[in-house]
């Protein structure tokens, strides 16, 4: 049996921003239970739900160095799926309204504090894994500590570390007078081949350093972050590490994202009978938001945060050309003030062909995905993406820009082979994504039965959690002997 410990600063059902939180709730489930031990270490939230608060039982406290100071920690576990999860408890750290707060040196302190505490709790729970899985900058230091002051004690010796970027975009930047100060780590941490970056002190890169392996969330990803218009500044690093670099796509839910079996969509329909079932979801929804009833009009979803690197430039720049034609665009999501008022503007200009629904609910984004004929998700870059796997799912043709996941994961329409799951661009250009969009439009209205294929194409491809598993277990395997 090996040992797995997942560490990271979400994970559902506890807590969640975004898809990190998926995959750290969704991927333990399905490793294989009889290889593997896995279990997961999250901060303990004060904003987490009352009813996850209550299923976590107290283990015990001790106190480490930290800052300076002698800082607590209490550890606690809760069962979930038939995983065991263990949370790091420590008020001054982690109460707060949302998980993440917006100021940078805090955050740097509290995900310090939480990675040395992860490497601390260990001997306490009694619980030595062979391999931590580290995601996001959040968890950057756990193989750096792991190298500088724990690899003198026996307990520790020998566990290995994968490093995840889930978006290389956010990374824990900071001084390093500051950062030094914090972490307590000395000068050797703080150049060029290690913490260091542009004279600033940087997390994900420590991690990426000093991890045993590194992944993404999607193959094209891994490519594309070797270079320097998606590397982030960090794309010499990951060339140095490309031996030990790898991009695994991540899965959805099938239990969660199933059209037949979707508690909050008014009619359930499978790959059989969605010429007749799917529409239903369309006109209920059109009721819902207050547009023009017309099963025959072609729905255009989108579910997102609205932030730039989601391609909301381009949808800006062409929306009222779009509004001409026989179209119906429904919004979800928050963001960037700039987005949401644009999407508010559309919506009250075109009032029976637009609907923005300008906050986060589950539930709507359930009922979009299953009404809407198509997925628009023109990203700048997206490293894997889970709106568009969600859309297949339910028989929504994704149209996607050709970047990250996206190309991984959306095989673009072939008329003349009959082939393809969506539709896609190649270039960051507002009109070739228009021309893309008309396209589909095209095929909808004209060729019924091509589009008919397509969806059960889409309904077809097998994104669940189980394919990905298969590869982090191989991954695993490599690294501690299989």
């Amino acid at each position: 049996m090996k040992n797995i410990l997942f560490a990271a600063s979400e994970g559902v059902p506890f807590i969640k921003t975004g898809g990190l939180a998926d995959v750290v709730g969704s991927l333990p489930k399905n490793l294989d239970r009889n290889y593997y031990d896995v279990r997961v270490i999250l901060p303990k939230y004060s904003c987490m739900k009352q009813e996850m608060k209550d299923k976590l039982e107290y283990i015990t406290n001790f106190y480490m160095d930290y800052n300076w100071k002698s800082q607590y920690v209490g550890l606690f576990k809760a069962e979930q799926d038939g995983i065991t999860y263990y949370f790091i408890d420590n008020e001054f750290y982690f109460t707060s309204f949302r998980p993440y707060t917006d100021d940078p040196i805090w955050e740097i302190e509290r995900f310090g504090y939480f990675s040395k505490a992860v490497l601390s709790a260990l001997p306490v729970l009694g619980f030595r894994p062979d391999l931590i899985h580290c995601h996001d900058w959040q968890t950057g230091l756990i193989p750096v500590y792991l190298k500088e002051r724990f690899q003198g004690n026996e307990f520790f010796r020998g566990i290995k570390t994968v490093m995840t970027i889930h978006n290389l975009k956010f990374q824990g930047r900071w001084n390093v007078k500051d950062v030094q100060q914090i972490t307590g780590l000395s000068d050797y941490y703080f150049t060029p081949d290690k913490l260091e970056f542009n004279k600033d002190a940087d997390l994900l890169k420590g991690g990426i350093v000093y991890a045993d392996a590194v992944t993404t969330v999607s193959p094209t990803y891994a490519e594309e972050i070797k270079t320097p218009f998606y590397g982030e500044g960090l794309d010499g690093l990951l060339r140095a590490r490309s031996g030990d670099l790898r991009g695994i796509l991540n899965g959805i839910d099938y239990d969660v994202f199933s059209p037949d079996i979707d508690k909050y969509i008014p009619s359930p329909y499978n790959a059989i009978n969605f010429r007749k079932e799917k529409v239903k979801n369309k006109t209920a929804l059109q009721q819902q938001f207050g547009l023009e009833k017309d099963e025959k009009c072609m729905m255009i979803g989108i579910v997102s945060r609205l932030t730039d690197q989601k391609g909301f430039d381009l949808i800006a720049y062409v929306m009222d050309e779009l509004c001409q034609d026989a179209v119906q665009i429904v919004v979800l999501g928050t963001g960037e003030e700039r987005y949401e008022n644009m999407f508010r503007y559309f919506a009250w200009k075109y009032g029976n062909k637009v609907s923005a629904q300008i906050c986060y609910s589950d539930e709507l984004s359930h009922k979009i995905y299953a009404a809407s004929d198509a997925f628009l998700m023109p990203s700048l870059f997206e490293p894997c993406g889970l709106s568009q796997l969600m859309a297949l799912r339910y028989g929504t043709l994704p149209i996607v820009r050709e970047t990250g996941g996206l190309k991984d994961t959306v095989e673009p329409y072939n008329e003349y082979e009959g082939t393809g799951t969506g539709f896609s661009f190649a270039n960051y250009n507002a009109h070739e994504m228009l021309r893309t969009i008309r396209y589909a439009e095209q095929i909808y209205y004209d060729r019924r039965r091509e589009w008919n294929k397509m969806i059960d194409r889409a309904m077809a491809v097998d994104f669940s959690w189980k394919r990905s598993a298969e590869k982090y277990q191989e991954m695993y395997d490599w690294l501690i002997g299989g």
